[in-house]
Parts: C-alpha cells; sequence; structure tokens
C-alpha cells in the first residue's frame, strides 16, 4: 500500500494477532505442565505444546512482506535510483562517490533519463551514467529507503 497509515495499522494488526497466539501457546503449555494428572509424559506434554504453536503458522502467511524492490537496493546487478542508497554505487567504477551523490540528492525520478538533467552534472559524470544506463531503474520512491539514499549510517 502506498499509505503509511495504512502499512502502519497492518502492522499493528499482524502484531496483536502474533500476540493472541503466543499467549495461546503460553496458556496451553502452562495447562499441560500444570495437569493434575501424574501420568502425563514428556511426550504428551510437548505434543500440546506443538499442537498450540501450529496455530501460529496461518498468522505467519499474514505477515507484511518486506519492500519487494529490496533486490535492486544493491543485491542484484539493477539499481532503482529511486530508492538505492549511494554506497551501492560503488560496484560501478566511476559512479562513486561523484555522479552517485549528485544521483542520490536529486530526484525522485520519472525515468533513468532523467538523472542527465541533474544540475552541475559533468560530461564525464553524464559518459558514466551513460555506460551504465542498462543496469538503471526508477521504481516508485519508498520512504523508508529514500529518507536513507545519501547517509544510510555505515561507517568504517
Amino acid at each position: 500500500s502506498q499509505d503509511p497509515l495504512i502499512d502502519r495499522a497492518h502492522l499493528i494488526l499482524n502484531f496483536a494477532m502474533m500476540m493472541k497466539v503466543v499467549l495461546l501457546m503460553m496458556v496451553s503449555g502452562a495447562a499441560a505442565l500444570s495437569a493434575p494428572q501424574q501420568t502425563s509424559s514428556r511426550r504428551e506434554v510437548l505434543s500440546s505444546i506443538a499442537a498450540g504453536s501450529a496455530l501460529a503458522a496461518p498468522f505467519a502467511a499474514m505477515a507484511d512482506v518486506d519492500y519487494a524492490g529490496l533486490p535492486y537496493l544493491g543485491g542484484s546487478e539493477k539499481i532503482d535510483i529511486n530508492n538505492a542508497n549511494v554506497r551501492v554505487y560503488a560496484k560501478l567504477p566511476g559512479m562513486y562517490p561523484n555522479a552517485a551523490a549528485k544521483i542520490t540528492s536529486n530526484g525522485p525520478y520519472k525515468s533513468v533519463s532523467d538523472v542527465y538533467s541533474i544540475k552541475g552534472l559533468s560530461e564525464k559524470e553524464k559518459s558514466v551514467i551513460k555506460k551504465y544506463e542498462s543496469r538503471l531503474i526508477t521504481l516508485e520512491p519508498s520512504a523508508m529507503y529514500v529518507i536513507d539514499r545519501t547517509n544510510n549510517g555505515l561507517y568504517r
């Protein structure tokens, strides 16, 4: 979803459901352990706890999926110029730090060709960008990644 409030509401609902399942598992485990029967074997207790934990499986499928464009933030040949961090460009010789800094400091971009209109981009930087243009893509900017495009807090 594009609405951060809806995303946050889904996250809260998923968390609440998972907490209910965890609580149910704890109660079923405690009930099995405190059962007045002396004949309960360890196997019976563990199977009771496992049955409670099986209830959690459907809720795992409801968990929010991480950002779909994650591979384009440095884990593939393609780089999303709207969301990738400046350090991702280091794997493209000649792009980092100058051209990369200019790309990440500007935008968002509707198309890769928009980068050529960055103010202050030298001819050398334009030629380097042109060299790797086929590896650059534009996805919808995601607030959780755009904020860290220039500085992700990773230092040597």
